[in-house]
């Protein structure tokens, strides 16, 4: 799923999908309107969705990170980073998937 601009609602409105689970992998900023991404992930597992998350931030706190690991995300990557971090983390987050 990309839904660039409304993403936070996208996000919301496919919470109660069945294609939920489909999802191979979702890149999420910890700072968006109406849904921080900490909030997001810990919706994510509440609702018992297994999406392998990646949570992006520009200003890593100690706090954020273990919240959001603790719900589940299988990255935190402090920005900027290199597009090789980024591949790993994809290929992490295919591994918990399945793919």
């Amino acid at each position: 799923m990309y839904a660039p601009g409304g993403a936070t609602e996208a996000i919301i409105r496919s919470l109660g999908s069945e294609n939920m689970n489909d999802t191979s992998c979702l890149i999420t900023d910890v700072h968006m309107p109406g849904l921080s991404g900490v909030e997001l992930c810990q919706r994510l597992q509440a609702d018992g969705f297994a999406v392998p998350t990646i949570v992006v931030t520009g200003h890593p706190d100690e706090t954020t990170r273990t919240q959001v690991l603790a719900a589940g995300a299988v990255a935190f990557l402090s920005k900027p980073f290199g597009k090789q971090v980024l591949l790993n983390c994809l290929k992490a987050a295919n591994l918990h998937h399945g793919v």
